[in-house]
């Protein structure tokens, strides 16, 4: 595309990024946000599969994909249920697990800065094995196993200690850690600085989940 045709776009690029971030903002709204219990409680077990099971699954990866993320567990959206839906690369079909559980994790890990969808304006580096095994239900109460590395291993660990009532701000530094409460009590922004980078050896993509 040549530099005029790049101009005569901007309107409706800008047009089209305008309607994205409002969808955005609605997703969002519907997220439970730091400071709620419910991020620090413990899902229950889902023993019924049915409709009900099916359109929650429909509204959440919806809420994923209008939001932005990679991923997001009940909890988030105040349900205290064992759902997690995750969506690792715009290529994928987006994808629910019930019932998740962490079968296995390598002994490999990678660092990389996560985000979070309860968690505005902040990320933070977070370590985690680099590969994993996941066993759960499907939204028809089939069983699935999920062997994943990458980016998939680390958006399906997140989710689950989402349910687990764990949240980035237990995996990262101390450091980073008080640095992105103050950040979130006072309403700024906190990322990483350029001095605590591992290394591009260890460092995956970042990810909002």
């Amino acid at each position: 595309m040549s530099d005029e045709q790049a101009i005569d776009a901007d309107p409706n690029e800008e047009e089209l990024h305008q309607k994205l971030l409002e969808r955005r903002e609605a997703a969002l709204a519907n997220v439970v946000k730091f400071g709620d219990p419910v991020l620090k409680s413990r899902a229950s077990p889902v023993h019924q599969f049915g409709p009900e099971l099916r359109d929650e699954i429909e509204r959440m990866i919806h809420i994923m994909q209008d939001g932005m993320g990679v991923g997001l567990a009940a909890t988030q959206l105040g349900v205290l249920r064992r759902v997690l839906v995750f969506q690792a690369g715009s290529d994928n079909e987006p994808t629910a697990l019930v019932n998740p559980k962490i079968e296995w994790t390598s002994d490999e890990l990678a660092i990389a800065e996560e985000g979070c969808l309860s968690l505005p304006r902040v990320t933070m580096d977070v370590e985690r094995p680099l590969h994993a095994r996941f066993t759960g239900r499907d939204v028809d109460g089939e069983p699935v196993t999920i062997e994943a590395s990458g980016l998939e291993a680390r958006v399906l660990q997140h989710e689950i200690d989402h349910l687990d009532g764990v949240l980035i701000l237990d995996r990262t530094t101390r450091q980073q850690r008080k640095a992105a409460l103050r950040a979130l009590r006072s309403g700024e922004s906190y990322h990483p600085p350029v001095e605590d980078d591992p290394g591009e050896e260890l460092r995956e993509p970042r990810t909002d989940a």
